[in-house]
């Protein structure tokens, strides 16, 4: 691990941001790890600092707008919008399918960067990048905090991410003993 991906797993530590239990995931699976994003979130200088590191990596890439899905990637989104002096755009669920409300817009060639906390599965990225095109509008890469998908989640376009640790996830039906063995949480994104 280098020294940025011990820094940034320093700053989740110590904001009580990487939990460890027994947890249902947004995508259904169980982990007995969690991150709670919205606990760095509590600390503007970790946002702050997290976003520096990200933005940092992302200095080839060319974009005048960036998109975060509700919720996870709300703050982290507008932060790094904020220190790549871009434009913020969010999209938000509404019966169930992640859309741009609010009088939110695209261009047509307009280059946006998709910034999101944790990916396991990559749907709500996906769902990000589907808006982007419908909008005739040019998905750059995926810039996210955290990617725990083992290299499941896929892109047909650049991700990049700080830290990249693979819990172990299981099917309800496919725990093993000692996670079946406490209680799950759903702590929500």
């Amino acid at each position: 691990m280098d020294y940025n991906q011990s820094e940034v797993l320093d700053i989740f530590r110590r904001t009580g941001a990487l939990l460890e239990g027994h947890f249902i995931l947004r995508s259904g699976l169980h982990s007995g790890h969690f991150f709670q994003c919205a606990r760095v979130c509590e600390q503007m200088d970790a946002v702050e600092r997290l976003a520096s590191l990200l933005t940092a990596k992302l200095q080839s890439l060319k974009f005048s707008t960036v998109l975060a899905p509700a919720m996870g990637g709300l703050v982290i989104g507008q932060e790094v919008a904020r220190q790549t002096k871009s434009r913020y755009l969010f999209a938000e669920k509404q019966n169930d399918v992640l859309v741009m409300r609010r009088g939110f817009t695209l261009a047509a060639g307009e280059r946006v960067l998709i910034v999101e906390d944790v990916v396991t599965r990559g749907g709500r990225v996906r769902e990000c990048i589907d808006i982007v095109r419908a909008a005739g509008a040019v998905p750059v890469a995926v810039a996210m905090l955290v990617d725990r998908s083992a290299n499941e989640a896929r892109f047909d376009i650049p991700a990049i991410s700080l830290l990249e640790l693979s819990f172990p996830t299981y099917a309800p039906d496919a725990l093993p003993p000692e996670l079946a063995a406490i209680p799950a949480h759903k702590p929500g994104s």
